[in-house]
C-alpha cells in the first residue's frame, strides 16, 4: 500500500503539463482570412473629369450709342444694334421663346446703358399677338425678389414697334424690294398684374 502510494507521488511528479496546440489554432485562422480575401468587395476610387459650364454666361459688350433692338424670329430672338448689327442671339427651347434668356442679356444691357430707355420690337410677319405681350412685358421690366417681395424693376419701358427685315442682318440696309423698317412708337404697357399674366399694350 505504502509502495503504491510512493509510486502515485512519483508519477505525478513527473507528469509534464500539458501544452497548447497552436497549430490547429493557425491552421483555423489561414482558411478564415482565405476565405474573407475572396468574399470581400474591394471600393475602388474612380476619378471622372466633368467639363462644368462657366459660372457666368460671357455676353458681348453693346457698342457705344447702342440703338437697342429685339427681333422675333421663327427660331430665336435676337438683340441687335441698328447701327452695327446682331449683339446675342436667344435660341428657342423645347417648348418655344426663351423669354428669360433674353431677360438675362438686356439686363446685361442695362447695367452697361443705365440711363436708355428705348428699345425696338421687330416682327416677323405672322408673329401671334401673345408673342408680342410677352417680349414687350420682358423688355421693359423683369421681376427681382421672391414670393411677397417680388418687385418689377425697369429695363427699356420706351417700346417702339416694327416689322423686321426679311433676309437681311439687323442694322444692315434692307434687301432690295423688302419694306423698309419703321418703328411705330407706342404707348408703354402697364405693369403686369400680380397674377404673372402678359399686359396688354
Amino acid at each position: 500500500m505504502r509502495r503504491s502510494y510512493q509510486y502515485r507521488k512519483l508519477e505525478r511528479h513527473s507528469r509534464k503539463p500539458s501544452e497548447l496546440l497552436l497549430v490547429p489554432m493557425i491552421d483555423i485562422f489561414t482558411v478564415l482570412v482565405t476565405f474573407l480575401l475572396m468574399t470581400a468587395v474591394f471600393s475602388r476610387t474612380v476619378i471622372l473629369q466633368l467639363n462644368l459650364p462657366a459660372p457666368q454666361t460671357e455676353f458681348k459688350d453693346p457698342p457705344p450709342g447702342l440703338q437697342l433692338e429685339v427681333m422675333v424670329r421663327k427660331d430665336q430672338l435676337m438683340v441687335a444694334d441698328r447701327n452695327t448689327g446682331p449683339l446675342h442671339a436667344v435660341p428657342n427651347t423645347s417648348t418655344g421663346y426663351d423669354f428669360d434668356g433674353l431677360t438675362e442679356y438686356l439686363k446685361f444691357v442695362k447695367t452697361k446703358f443705365p440711363e436708355k430707355t428705348e428699345a425696338s420690337i421687330l416682327l416677323e410677319p405672322d408673329t401671334a399677338y401673345d408673342t408680342l405681350v410677352q417680349v414687350m412685358d420682358h423688355v421693359r421690366v423683369f421681376e427681382a425678389g421672391e414670393g411677397i417681395n417680388t418687385v418689377q424693376a425697369e429695363l427699356f419701358p420706351d417700346i417702339s414697334i416694327g416689322d423686321a427685315p426679311a433676309g437681311a442682318a439687323p442694322g444692315s440696309a434692307p434687301l432690295a424690294g423688302a419694306p423698309a423698317t419703321t418703328p411705330v412708337a407706342v404707348a408703354a404697357a402697364a405693369p403686369r398684374p400680380a397674377d404673372g399674366r402678359g399686359a396688354r399694350p
